[in-house]
């Protein structure tokens, strides 16, 4: 299996990670999605009044610069360290 569809089946895994996934974790795992898919940061950052869209932008500027396959690779990673600490809990 290549990384493009490992990549895709751990974004359809990531679907079904615990409804108490952290914020924090699933910011990480957008900003590395959109870095893999979109590549660096397109968009303005929304302004003071759009918390929500703000902090997923901040998420995604964070990785600004990691390659398409890095981002994938470390995508993978955080779901299935999620996945690992979802079944301990």
């Amino acid at each position: 299996m290549g990384l493009q569809e490992e990549f895709e089946e751990y974004a359809e895994k990531a679907k079904t990670l615990p409804e108490n996934t952290s914020n924090e974790n699933k910011l990480i795992l957008y900003g590395l999605y959109k870095q893999a898919t979109v590549g660096n940061v397109n968009t303005d950052r929304p302004g003071i009044f759009y918390q929500k869209d703000r902090a997923k932008w901040d998420a995604w500027k964070a990785v600004e610069g990691k390659s398409k396959e890095e981002a994938m690779s470390d995508y993978i990673t955080k779901v299935k360290q999620l996945q690992e600490e979802a079944a301990t809990s």
